[in-house]
């Protein structure tokens, strides 16, 4: 019995630190939640209190307006049906011709726009579609009767395209390889056509994934802010969020901006809602692995035609991108980067992308432990359940609140306090951290809950906790998810010109924001040069944020 109740006592023992770590994990919660609070809670409050203009008649009343939003939406429609619409038959072509020669790195070019620059991927669009590009060579060579520009409404378009055409094929091509064997087997012992297949078998697949689809897809253009920046020609063409630009830095007219950012997040936020009705697409990245074998699609008509489409789609997306490699080629590198000029973006860019991502990475893992820690209570208390409600929406609290609106709000924050420049680079670091903060929490939040579930008995077992059960048992297995998370939240920041908008300054300009000066200033070769290293060195750092488990799938169905 003595021995019995030893044993039981030292047991309890060994388990009373790894439950007084369930405190620390809390409270770092609590604060995490508090500051993010605080810190969009003051850019709200910041708009609230510019005046009654803002209020929801004299947004209504206001024909600027009601041009923006008509503008916003439209062009968002127009994007997401021309995107849709332009996957499904590169998805299927991609599908049925599963040896075309080159099909595995087809499909890994296509997650290149999604970790490129958006404003380097813009240079690029120019460079192929513009005034002196390819496409308006050809048309010229063909007889057309003049250059068409690629500003204004039809250059948004093909931007967005470029950018989401291949993220709408991928997703359905992950829902197409998903649909059994035995239904290709069935629909060949049948003899069903190319019509009935995609009618009864492909079609019924497609139509589950394509809403949240074109969701997610609608959410992105209704938000862009640099491509129209970019290309959008002037105020006749601007979104939500690049007239709130307009109206802070070239206007200053803080009333209208504080009326369009309350319209953005009213029409973010039915986004969300609409997108909530529909499943979300799911795995993007498993669209290398086993291909179903499918018994349609070889007669030398289909073959010529899906080789067309896939042609069409690789040409597509290779000629921008082949334009800013050579391009930046072409730019004197050597000279430019001995300018002092460049020199400061450069710094300050890493400077910002770093802090940026380590913020980020740091506050998802503190929301991940306090939800754990909160979850592993005995007893299930309805203030705890709230708690752990908060801090999982508190990372996906950007989406309603974008980063024009929290940058409009602390903008006027800052000018009341008289000194924009001296606290910008803060914000900027805070905004870029929000924005990655979704993109952290979606790598870091199933490999932290993995290896919860594998470890917890073991610690609890050795009585181990605190730094000893970091340095031994979470970092060499955590290191790697960590590390992809802050790579990945580093390209994001690098890349991003939409706080640094708002803020830039001679004393807080990044590269992005240089690369858009010399744009501005018909300095086009320097901007080249610049696009092409910012868009290596965030193409690198999103290859090193992809998952090595997918790159092992990938090599395993190569």
């Amino acid at each position: 019995m003595a021995r019995r109740h030893d044993a039981q006592l030292s047991m309890a023992q060994s388990r009373r630190p790894v439950t007084n770590d369930r405190l620390p994990a809390i409270a770092g919660g609590l604060f995490v939640l508090a500051l993010i609070s605080a810190f969009i809670g003051t850019a709200v409050v910041s708009l609230l209190s510019v005046g009654e203009e803002t209020s929801g008649l004299a947004i209504a009343g206001d024909a600027v307006v009601r041009r923006v939003l008509w503008f916003t939406l439209l062009q968002a429609a127009l994007s997401t049906l021309i995107s849709v619409a332009a996957a499904v038959p590169v998805a299927r072509a991609l599908t049925r011709q599963s040896r075309f020669p080159g099909r595995r790195w087809l499909i890994r070019l296509m997650a290149v726009p999604m970790g490129l620059p958006v404003l380097i991927g813009a240079l690029g669009i120019v460079g192929i579609w513009g005034r002196q590009g390819i496409v308006n060579d050809l048309l010229v060579w063909l007889g057309a009767g003049e250059r068409f520009s690629i500003y204004g409404l039809s250059g948004i378009l093909i931007a967005h395209v470029f950018f989401n055409m291949p993220l709408a094929t991928r997703l359905l091509l992950a829902g197409l390889e998903r649909i059994p064997t035995e239904y290709w087997r069935t629909s060949a012992s049948l003899g069903m056509g190319g019509l009935a297949i995609f009618r009864f078998i492909e079609w019924p697949v497609l139509w589950r994934v394509i809403p949240g689809i074109a969701g997610l897809i609608f959410m992105l253009c209704a938000t862009s802010f640099t491509l129209v920046l970019v290309l959008g020609g002037g105020p006749a063409a601007a979104t939500i969020e690049v007239a709130i630009y307009q109206a802070l830095r070239l206007d200053f007219d803080p009333v209208r901006a504080v009326s369009l950012a309350f319209l953005q997040v009213v029409v973010t936020a039915a986004i969300l809602g609409a997108m909530a009705l529909f499943p979300a697409p799911t795995d993007p990245g498993a669209t290398l692995g086993g291909v179903a074998r499918r018994f349609d699609g070889r007669t030398l008509l289909s073959r010529l035609g899906d080789g067309i489409v896939i042609l069409a789609a690789a040409f597509f997306l290779v000629l921008p991108l082949g334009q800013v490699l050579v391009a930046g080629l072409r730019s004197d590198l050597v000279k430019l980067f001995s300018d002092a000029a460049v020199l400061h973006a450069a710094a300050s860019s890493l400077a910002v992308g770093l802090s940026a991502a380590l913020v980020s990475v740091l506050v998802g893992i503190a929301v991940i432990r306090a939800r754990t820690a909160l979850a592993a209570g005995r007893r299930r208390r309805p203030l705890a359940g709230l708690v752990s409600m908060a801090l999982s929406a508190i990372s996906s609290l950007v989406l309603l609140v974008p980063t024009a609106v929290l940058g409009t709000g602390w903008f006027l924050v800052l000018r009341a306090e008289g000194d924009v420049a001296r606290f910008a680079p803060i914000v900027v670091v805070c905004i870029n951290a929000l924005m990655a903060l979704p993109f952290a929490m979606r790598v870091l939040a199933p490999a932290f809950e993995e290896h919860r579930r594998r470890t917890d008995r073991l610690c609890d077992s050795l009585g181990m906790a605190g730094l000893a059960r970091l340095r031994l048992i979470d970092w060499p297995v955590l290191r790697r998810p960590v590390l992809t998370a802050l790579s990945f939240a580093m390209a994001l920041s690098l890349g991003d010109l939409g706080a640094v908008a708002l803020f830039g300054s001679e004393n807080l300009t990044t590269l992005p924001w240089l690369i858009y000066n010399r744009m501005g200033a018909y300095r086009n070769q320097d901007a080249d040069g610049l696009a092409l290293v910012l868009g290596l060195v965030c193409l690198l750092l999103a290859l090193a944020g992809t998952p090595e488990t997918k790159r092992k799938e990938s090599r395993d169905a190569g």
